[in-house]
């Protein structure tokens, strides 16, 4: 039987996968896949205010998945490659320990 902590997820890891399960967040995380983006320049790019931006830059910051940095009066941003990783591995823990092998078929009366 495999060892379950491995695949019980962190409260880190949960965060991570909240902060990836609405849509704009994941175009944020998109765009700077290549390269740190300013506010202002997520802001166009998303066609979006920055006062929304910002709420789901919060929940991507308290999810370390991307990192933050100051220069002047703007604020870039650029991912947290190691968070990634580690919600990567956890998925990972799944493919490794399940079976790739079809469900049993049910009968009528609930017996296999």
């Amino acid at each position: 039987m495999p060892n379950v902590t491995n695949a019980t997820a962190s409260d880190r890891t949960i965060a991570g996968f909240h902060a990836l399960s609405e849509p704009l967040r994941l175009k944020i995380l998109d765009l700077l896949r290549t390269n740190e983006l300013c506010v202002c320049d997520l802001c166009e790019a998303l066609d979006v205010p920055q006062s929304k931006l910002s709420f789901h830059l919060k929940v991507l910051r308290e999810a370390e998945l991307v990192r933050s940095r100051q220069e002047g009066r703007w604020i870039y941003y650029s991912l947290n490659l190691p968070q990634l990783v580690q919600l990567e591995q956890f998925l990972a823990e799944y493919r490794r320990f399940s079976t790739v092998m079809p469900a049993r078929a049910c009968s009528e009366n609930g017996k296999a």
